[in-house]
């Protein structure tokens, strides 16, 4: 209750009802009551006082079993933990012996790299001359340098000549690279003809993703 003149906490309280009854007790008079008036409340203070004092007992008693409780489990738990790390380290302990246990069971299987699904994009600096240096990024992350999760590398192929292939077997292999940029260097008998490039992602596997887009730059003579 809102503003109640009763304390709520039971130790408030305590000190509370304890002057409330020594005082009305003390000056029945002045207050127009008879001793009859507070019969009941003593008898009720009689049963309140052992009850609380049984409570604030039991609450000590509850505290100080909790931290046996729990100093008893550390120390369970230590020596299971040490027998544990005995038998993972066991030879002759079975994965299957190990799940009855209930204990983690290794995972010794390697996750397979999933084939690739995303395409390489790719922008060509000309600025040197006979070289052209090969950006590329995932369409996916295009503003990020960092390949697709399970991607070893980008293939770089390419065509040399008037006009961009048609089919990927016309295309040269240049390079697996692992990190964007890849740097390629022209003889001078190159210079001024077209380079088309076109890429794609291979995994740990060796499985390949789908084609870039082609992408064609001069040779810079």
């Amino acid at each position: 209750m809102a503003n109640d003149y009763i304390p709520r906490g039971d130790a408030e309280f305590n000190s509370w009802q304890a002057n409330f009854v020594t005082y009305a007790n003390a000056n029945l008079v002045n207050l127009g009551l008879v001793i009859g008036d507070l019969t009941t409340i003593l008898i009720a203070q009689l049963s309140w006082t052992p009850s609380l004092t049984a409570h604030i007992a039991a609450q000590a008693n509850a505290q100080s079993a909790r931290a046996t409780k729990d100093g008893n489990r550390t120390t369970l738990e230590s020596q299971i933990r040490a027998l544990v790390r005995r038998l993972q380290a066991s030879p002759s302990v079975s994965d299957a012996e190990r799940a009855a246990l209930g204990i983690t069971v290794p995972d010794t299987g390697a996750t397979a790299a999933a084939s690739p699904t995303t395409r390489p994009v790719c922008e060509v600096d000309t600025s040197q001359r006979l070289r052209h240096t090969i950006d590329f990024t995932d369409e996916g992350t295009p503003t990020r340098k960092a390949k697709p999760a399970g991607v070893l590398g980008a293939e770089i192929w390419v065509k040399i000549g008037p006009t961009p292939p048609v089919d990927p077997s016309e295309l040269t292999f240049l390079a697996v690279d692992t990190r964007s940029p890849y740097t390629r260097d022209y003889p001078g008998s190159e210079g001024g003809k077209q380079a088309h490039y076109m890429l794609r992602w291979v995994n740990t596997r060796g499985e390949t993703g789908p084609w870039s887009e082609t992408v064609t730059a001069t040779i810079g003579a």
